[in-house]
């Protein structure tokens, strides 16, 4: 049970990182099989 919300913590976090990122990259960091870090990368294009 605990592992299940810890997925829906990380998969929220997701959700809301990709709704505000126009171009970029996110990356999770694993370890032990557990979730320990989200980085988000984001691209300012020049027009």
């Amino acid at each position: 049970m605990e592992k299940s919300r810890d997925y829906q913590e990380v998969l929220l976090k997701v959700q809301e990182l990709l709704e505000s990122l126009k171009y970029g990259s996110i990356t999770l960091v694993v370890q032990d099989g557990k979730v320990v870090q989200i980085e988000r990368n984001e691209k300012v294009r020049m027009k």
